[in-house]
């Protein structure tokens, strides 16, 4: 999913980027090629419509940049070591089945040092 809301954020830059030199400015730009009284949305009309797709695209590029940053951020908060199987890295040895002891005759009580001599 993050891939795709990253391909979306370059499309979304591109054409935004485009629709922004398409409009009139006092410098005229690009948008000396793109209206004229015959074009396809009259003589005003480019320039409200290039403003309102300008805004519409402006607005989805900052929602995108705001979904981007909280899966990125949700991602920050896992640690690698989480992701970690603890299991296979550290080696068990499997429990022996011991016999039973045989019992143990009790050891002979001391003999004190003075009985001794």
């Amino acid at each position: 999913m993050t891939s795709t809301l990253l391909i979306v954020q370059f499309v979304l830059a591109i054409i935004i980027t485009i629709t922004v030199l398409l409009q009139k400015s006092s410098s005229i730009g690009l948008g000396a090629y793109s209206g004229s009284n015959d074009s396809l949305f009259g003589a005003k009309g480019p320039g409200n419509f290039l403003t309102k797709a300008t805004m519409v695209l402006g607005l989805l590029f900052v929602i995108n940049t705001i979904t981007l940053g909280y899966i990125y951020n949700q991602n920050k908060l896992e640690s690698a070591v989480d992701k970690v199987k603890t299991e296979t890295l550290i080696p068990t040895t499997p429990k022996e089945e011991t016999a039973p002891a045989a019992p143990v005759a009790p050891a002979a009580p001391a003999i004190p040092a003075e009985q001794s001599k």
